[in-house]
């Protein structure tokens, strides 16, 4: 986990609890099970398998690429600088450098983007404590603020 940096500067373009609450569906992804691809194969003979394919990409799945998508522009390059921080390519000290090139490389949805790094919990966690701020209080649950 990295140190926290005291003359980082805030980031002003995504709030804490959102990204915490980002994480927090992500450590559930990431715990979910995504099933198996559907195939022609026979139910009886498939030992129950076809179960598993309604499972792939649930709701937790669907609701986590739907906060990334409604996120304004400012916030979604915001998160992405936050997991490349996290991730170390960029130092907290370089976040000005780090949202101006998530804007400038966009290419693909930041949702999709974001999804498909395995570790993104860790990195937007790391990334938070090295500006000070912590995950450790979120609720995540039905009544949380986000």
């Amino acid at each position: 986990m990295r140190t926290i940096d005291e003359t980082s500067p805030e980031m002003p373009e995504i709030n804490p609890q959102k990204v915490c609450f980002i994480a927090a569906k992500a450590r559930e992804l990431l715990s979910e099970d995504e099933g198996a691809k559907p195939d022609a194969s026979n139910g009886a003979d498939d030992g129950a398998r076809a179960i598993l394919t309604d499972a792939a990409y649930g709701p937790i799945h669907a609701e986590l690429e739907q906060f990334v998508a409604d996120l304004d522009e400012d916030e979604a390059a915001a998160l992405v600088a936050l997991m490349w921080i996290g991730r170390g390519d960029f130092e907290p000290r370089d976040w000005g450098d780090a949202v101006a090139q998530a804007r400038e490389r966009r290419q693909t949805p930041a949702a999709r983007y974001l999804l498909g790094e395995p570790l993104l919990p860790d990195y937007l966690e790391d990334a938070l404590a090295a500006f000070g701020h912590s995950c450790r209080d979120f609720d995540s649950g039905p009544d949380a603020e986000v």
